[in-house]
C-alpha cells in the first residue's frame, strides 16, 4: 500500500523532514538494501510520508540521475547526491508533482541545512535546483535523449525486456511506472466478493470485483481500517498471484473426483502465506507450507490464524527434502520460486534499482534447481503448478519448456504463461491478459505422467 504525500498522521510533519527521511531511503537502496526494511528504520510519524516520497522518487530517478548530470558534471558527496536526485525526481514530473516545485526547493535547501550530512552542500543543492527551475524545458529536452532517464529503469533491464517482448516492452516498462492499487482476496469461507464490495461501498469506500475471487478498491486505505480485517474476512494480495491456488485445485479436483482422501499439497517457498491461506479457503486439504526463513514462517501462522485456516508449517530449504519431506508423495505441489520480481515493479520501484544482470541466470539456476529436487515429489497423475512474479523468460516460459523437455513424464498443460503487468495507464493493455489490473507473473501447470 501506497500512502499519500502528507496523509495523517504525517500531514503536521515538517516536508524537509520528510525528504531527508526519502533521501535516506535512496541512500540505502543505492547501497544495496531493500526499501522494506529501511522504512523499518523511519520514525513512525514520518514514515507513511516518507514512503509516498520515496516510492514517487524511485520511479523517476533515472530523470533525476540525468537532470543531475545536466547541472553537475561530478556527483556531490553521497547524501547530498541522494537529497539532490529525490528533490528532482519529485519536481521533474509537474503532473504527477506532490508539491510545487518552488515548495520542493525551499523545502529541500532547508533539509540539507539540517542535516550535518549536507549542511556544507546546502548552497550547492540550492543553486542546482535554483537552475532547473530557470532551464526545466531546455534541460528536460536534453534528458530525453537518455533511456535510462525516458523509461527509469536500468540500460540493462531496458534491453532484457525488449528482447523478451519486442511489440510490447514500452507498455511494460510504462506500467512498471505507474502506482498499483491495493488489491485484497476475499476469503470466501467468510464472505463474497459481491457482498465484500457492498460492505465497503456502505461505508463510502469506492471498490469494484476482479478475476473470481478479487476486491479492488479505487483508493488505497490502511489495511486494518478496513471492515471485516480481523475477522479474517480478505488477505492483501494481487489479482496476478490469486490465480496459483485455483490453477493447482482446479486440476487436482477434476482428477480426484467425489469422496477421495483429502488432497495433500505442497505450497514449497510459502512465506508470507498468502498462496497457502488461499488453497485451504478454496478446499478441504492438508497443506505443508514450507519456507526457509523461521521469522517468515511465523508470518504465516499469524495470517492463518486471522483467517481462520490451519496448515502444517515447516521451516526448511525446499532443494533438501531430505531434511523435511515424510517420504508421502504429494497430490499437488505449488512451487512460487525465487526470481528477481520484475513483475512487481509498481509495488515495489527499489527492485529495478537493486537488482544486477546477473541475478537473472543465478536465479533461473535456483528455480531449476528447485523443479528438479521437488518433482519426484509428487505423484503419478499429480499436478506442479511453477510461479514467478517476473516477466523475465529464463524465470518462466524458457525455465518451464527447458524442464518439460528435460523430464519425459511431465506434461506441460494449457496455462496462463506470461501475464505482462498493467493497469490504469494509457497504451498498456494486452488483450491476452486475464484481468484488466494486475503485476506480472508467469504460470507453468506441469502433470506428471501415470507410469
Amino acid at each position: 500500500m501506497q500512502p499519500q504525500p502528507n496523509s495523517s498522521p504525517s500531514a503536521q510533519v515538517p516536508l524537509w523532514r520528510q525528504l531527508q527521511g526519502a533521501a535516506s531511503i535512496l541512500l540505502a537502496v543505492r547501497d544495496g538494501q531493500s526499501m522494506t526494511p529501511a522504512l523499518e528504520d523511519v520514525d513512525a510519524q514520518l514514515r507513511p510520508g516518507v514512503q509516498a516520497l520515496a516510492f514517487h522518487a524511485l520511479r523517476w530517478l533515472g530523470r533525476a540521475e540525468a537532470l543531475r548530470q545536466q547541472l553537475a558534471k561530478r556527483p556531490p558527496p553521497p547524501e547530498a547526491d541522494a537529497l539532490l536526485c529525490v528533490a528532482l525526481a519529485l519536481a521533474c514530473g509537474e503532473e504527477a508533482a506532490p508539491y510545487t516545485a518552488h515548495t520542493l526547493v525551499d523545502q529541500a535547501v532547508e533539509a540539507a541545512k539540517r542535516s550535518d550530512a549536507t549542511l556544507h552542500q546546502a548552497s550547492f543543492i540550492n543553486g542546482c535546483l535554483r537552475r532547473f527551475l530557470r532551464e526545466r524545458d531546455a534541460l528536460m529536452a536534453l534528458t530525453e535523449k537518455s533511456p535510462l532517464a525516458v523509461w527509469n529503469h536500468p540500460q540493462w533491464w531496458i534491453d532484457r525486456v525488449r528482447k523478451d517482448h519486442p511489440t510490447q516492452w514500452q507498455d511494460i516498462l510504462r506500467a512498471n511506472n505507474s502506482r498499483a492499487p491495493l488489491i485484497l482476496r476475499i476469503n470466501e469461507r467468510k464472505t463474497t466478493p459481491a457482498q465484500y464490495v457492498q460492505a465497503l461501498l456502505a461505508m463510502d469506500i469506492g471498490a469494484f470485483p476482479i478475476g473470481e475471487h478479487g476486491v479492488v478498491l479505487t483508493e488505497a486505505r490502511p489495511v486494518m481500517s478496513l471492515p471485516g480485517f480481523a475477522e479474517g474476512h480478505f488477505s492483501v494480495q494481487d489479482a496476478a498471484a490469486q490465480l496459483a491456488a485455483p490453477l493447482l485445485l482446479d486440476g487436482l479436483m477434476a482428477v480426484a473426483g467425489e469422496g477421495p482422501p483429502r488432497l495433500r499439497i505442497l505450497d514449497a517457498c510459502a512465506a508470507p502465506g498468502g498462496k497457502t491461506a488461499h488453497l485451504l479457503e478454496l478446499a478441504d486439504c492438508d497443506v505443508t507450507a514450507l519456507d526457509i526463513d523461521a521469522r517468515r514462517c511465523e508470518r504465516i501462522a499469524q495470517n492463518l490464524a486471522r483467517l481462520g485456516l490451519q496448515a502444517h508449517i515447516v521451516v526448511g530449504d525446499a532443494s533438501r527434502p531430505g531434511n523435511w519431506w515424510d517420504g508421502q508423495p504429494y497430490d499437488g505441489i505449488l512451487l512460487d520460486a525465487p526470481c528477481t520480481a520484475s513483475g512487481i515493479v509498481r509495488r515495489h520501484p527499489d527492485v529495478r534499482w537493486l537488482r544486477r544482470p546477473t541475478d537473472i541466470a543465478q536465479l533461473a539456476a535456483i528455480q531449476t534447481r528447485l523443479l528438479a529436487t521437488l518433482w519426484p515429489l509428487l505423484k503419478p497423475g499429480g499436478r506442479l503448478v511453477y510461479c514467478t512474479c517476473s516477466v523475465f523468460r529464463a524465470e518462466g516460459e524458457q525455465q518451464a519448456q527447458a524442464f518439460a523437455a528435460d523430464h519425459p513424464d511431465a506434461v506441460l498443460m494449457p496455462s496462463p504463461g506470461h501475464l505482462l503487468p498493467q493497469g490504469s495507464v494509457k497504451g498498456a493493455v494486452f488483450p491476452d491478459n486475464l484481468m484488466r489490473e494486475h503485476d506480472g507473473f508467469y504460470y507453468a501447470v506441469l502433470e506428471k505422467r501415470s507410469a
